[in-house]
């Protein structure tokens, strides 16, 4: 199963592509970030992270997205450019006919490090070590998509054992 995990932004947006194997193991496919101008209009900004996704989408195929929830920010102006980020993302996944989950940031380090109040540098240690990269990706934003990518295949993984549970007389 390919899944696409995004870290949502205006000025950095993060994308990573990350399969689950057969044997559970999880494999790294691809990872980056969609970078955009200050000083481009934001409009002309939202299309070019739109158009960047749906360019990857078409790339990798993969059968599921997941994007980071918006979570309170103090800066109302910062938290309102992620969520017209999130926006494009979701309707970029959507319009490619992939479904689309989202996770607060507490769920995704509970989902990657097991506890939900980890520390950044502790997420990408984790990022690392469970796709067996050398070095912990790069930039930050690439490294916080593929913890939302591990954090959708780890809750698919649990959500299909917990139905099949269910179904069981």
């Amino acid at each position: 199963m390919l899944v696409i995990g995004i870290d949502p932004g205006t000025a950095t947006t993060g994308y990573g592509f990350v399969r689950e194997q057969e044997d559970g193991s999880l494999e790294v496919v691809d990872f980056g970030v969609i970078i955009t101008s200050a000083q481009t209009a934001m409009p002309k900004r939202l299309q070019e992270i739109y158009i960047g996704l749906s360019e990857l989408l078409v790339l990798h195929r993969p059968v599921s997205g997941a994007v980071e929830k918006l979570f309170f920010q103090r800066n109302v102006r910062t938290a309102i450019s992620v969520g017209q980020g999130r926006g494009v993302a979701l309707l970029a996944l959507a319009q490619a006919g992939i479904n689309a989950a989202e996770y607060t940031p507490l769920e995704v380090k509970q989902a990657v490090v097991g506890y939900g109040r980890a520390e950044k540098a502790q997420v990408q240690e984790m990022v690392r070590a469970l796709l067996k990269l050398q070095e912990i990706p790069k930039p930050d934003d690439a490294a916080d998509a593929l913890a939302v990518a591990i954090c959708h295949i780890h809750s698919a993984r649990i959500r299909s054992l917990y139905e099949g549970e269910l179904e069981q007389p």
